[in-house]
C-alpha cells in the first residue's frame, strides 16, 4: 500500500455568522490521499472545495469528524516543509521580489544555504526566470499564480494543495505550465490535490473528487493525458 499522507473520516464543517446562523459546509466527508497521488477536486461555486482543502493541509480543523496524517505528523509540523498551499487569491508577499517570494518557504523551514540557488532553479524549470527581479505589484495575474506554484514546489513537499491555479491563465499558458509542475512532481514523488472548475486539469490528474453541497462523492478513476 501507498504512503498514507492524509486520512480524513466522518469530517464536518460548520462555520457560524455574525447573527448567530450555523451554515453547514461540509458533511461526512471520508477521503485518504497517498504518496504521489493526482486529484482533482470538482463541484460548483459554493460547494465546499476551498473549506476542503484547508482541512486537508491543516489550516483549520473540521467541527465534526477527525483529519491526521499519519506519514507527515503532527499538524504544527505540516508547513512548509511537507505541506504546501496554493492559494486562490494573491499571496506573494509585496515588499519582495519574486525571487524572494520563492526562497522565504526555505528560510522559514531555517535553511542557511542553497536558498537562492534553490529558488533560482525552480523559476528556471517553470519558464519563470525573466519574472525573479519584479514585485508581485509588476505581474499579471496568471504570473502571479504560477510564481504561487513555483514557490509551492521549491522546498520539495509531500503533498502541495492548490486552489484554481490556473484560474487566470489562457488555455494554452495553463497546458505547458501543468505539464511542468507535474513532470516536476513526478520526479520528487509529491501528491498533488488541484481544486478548480478548468476542465484542462482533469486531462493531468487520475482521480477525481466530486463535491456537492459539501458532500464528496466516490472517486473516479481518470485516464490521464499523455505527456
Amino acid at each position: 500500500m501507498h504512503e498514507l499522507l492524509v486520512r480524513v473520516r466522518n469530517a464536518g464543517m460548520e462555520f457560524i455568522q455574525p447573527d448567530g446562523e450555523k451554515v453547514r459546509v461540509l458533511s461526512d466527508v471520508n477521503c485518504d490521499i497517498a504518496k504521489a497521488d493526482r486529484i482533482v477536486l470538482s463541484g460548483p461555486s459554493g460547494s465546499g472545495k476551498s473549506t476542503l482543502l484547508n482541512i486537508l493541509g491543516g489550516l483549520i480543523a473540521p467541527t465534526e469528524g477527525t483529519v491526521t496524517w499519519p506519514a507527515l505528523g503532527d499538524q504544527a509540523s505540516l508547513q512548509p516543509a511537507k505541506v504546501t498551499y496554493v492559494f486562490q487569491a494573491q499571496s506573494l508577499f509585496p515588499a519582495l521580489n519574486v525571487h524572494e517570494n520563492v526562497m522565504l518557504p526555505l528560510k522559514l523551514m531555517g535553511n542557511t544555504v542553497g536558498n537562492a540557488d534553490a529558488a533560482s532553479a525552480i523559476l528556471e524549470r517553470m519558464q519563470l526566470e525573466g519574472l525573479a527581479g519584479k514585485l508581485p505589484e509588476e505581474l499579471s495575474g496568471g504570473q502571479a499564480q504560477r510564481v504561487a506554484m513555483a514557490r509551492a514546489l521549491v522546498v520539495k513537499p509531500k503533498l502541495v494543495l492548490a486552489d484554481e491555479p490556473t484560474g487566470q491563465l489562457d488555455s494554452a499558458t495553463a497546458h505547458d505550465f501543468l505539464g511542468r509542475v507535474l513532470e516536476f512532481a513526478n520526479e520528487s514523488h509529491m501528491a498533488l490535490v488541484v481544486a478548480t472548475h478548468d476542465k484542462l486539469v482533469a486531462g493531468f490528474m487520475e482521480t477525481r473528487w466530486s463535491i456537492e453541497h459539501g458532500r464528496l462523492a466516490t472517486p473516479q478513476k481518470l485516464e490521464m493525458e499523455p505527456k
